[in-house]
């Protein structure tokens, strides 16, 4: 049994944590363009406000919470490398979010104006264009983040903290995971430019299409249900770790 003395005792006033809405938002980006993408390649009717929104929804949440995290390093005291890990990656995903929002209310308002439902793959394949190296670059950073929390065994959740910290024994169980879900999101930011080179209207995905598809579904479904399962343990974790009251 864990002696009182020897409980870990978090000074939670330094060190905010929201790294739960923030993998939220970036798992139902992901699987909202893995969707849309689908959507395109079938032909079917796209709602370009719609996703304009939710776009403009979750790059709004990752843009505002991975700038401070990146600027202000509110994990310096005890976990340092989680303002990198999941500060800077949330800050570069929200900002590509809110740049696809303003490019689908463009293509909306063009679609509007042309009074024709024409196919909006070819257009927003040579808006997106330019963003391609920079989306090939984060993919690179995210393989990086995956490497070093398999060498580094990161991840890693306190015994204190519940469900999750019932692995605390078994540190590479974690890494293993944590790192599977940065490494696919990577090699989807890494394989979504020669994807977006045949998104349009087709009878058959292309390989691209399918290894996007996967990465970044699997990925996403992943972020989504792990941070929605975080706000119960990570509440927990600061339940049992914040110490005397008064």
């Amino acid at each position: 049994m864990l002696r009182l003395e020897d409980a870990l005792i978090i000074d939670w006033t330094q060190m905010p944590t929201y790294n739960t809405i923030m993998s939220v938002a970036a798992g139902a980006a992901l699987l909202n363009i893995v969707w849309m993408g689908r959507l395109i390649l079938k032909g079917h009717p796209l709602h370009l406000i719609g996703h304009a929104v939710t776009f403009l929804v979750l790059g709004t949440v990752l843009t505002t919470t991975g700038l401070h995290m990146t600027l202000t390093w509110p994990f310096a005291k005890y976990f340092p490398f989680d303002n990198i890990i999941f500060g800077e990656p949330s800050l570069a995903f929200g900002v590509l979010l809110l740049g696809g929002a303003i490019l689908l209310w463009v293509a909306d308002r063009r679609r509007q104006k042309e009074s024709a439902v024409a196919d909006p793959g070819p257009a927003l394949t040579a808006s997106i264009a330019p963003l391609n190296i920079f989306i090939f670059g984060m993919g690179l950073a995210l393989g990086a983040i995956a490497m070093a929390g398999l060498v580094f065994q990161l991840f890693a959740a306190p015994a204190e903290e519940p469900i999750t910290g019932a692995f605390a024994e078994w540190p590479w169980m974690e890494a293993i995971f944590m790192s599977g879900m940065f490494g696919f999101v990577g090699l989807g930011a890494v394989f979504f430019p020669f994807a977006l080179r045949g998104l349009e209207k087709r009878d058959r995905p292309t390989l691209w299409h399918q290894l996007v598809a996967i990465t970044l579904g699997l990925s996403g479904l992943g972020f989504l249900l792990f941070g929605a399962l975080n706000f119960f343990t990570h509440v927990g974790l600061i339940i049992n770790t914040m110490g005397p009251i008064g």
